[in-house]
């Protein structure tokens, strides 16, 4: 994945209050971690019960 994608979709997460980040100055080159925040898991479980929902109904399809 490209930089200029990743780090944009990071950004706006951020914006969005699905991650948080945190500077680790520590070492010889600073860096920056993401992590999900509360509401960010809450929007991780939606989607994944939306698509296991989705995967279950063309599972049921291609079966016939």
């Amino acid at each position: 994945m490209d930089s200029g994608t990743l780090y944009p979709l990071l950004r706006r997460l951020e914006k969005q209050s699905i991650l948080i980040s945190e500077w680790e100055t520590e070492g010889s080159k600073p860096r920056k971690y993401y992590k999900r925040t509360e509401f960010g898991t809450e929007i991780y479980e939606e989607l994944k019960k939306q698509w296991e929902f989705m995967q279950s109904s063309m599972n049921l399809m291609l079966q016939g």
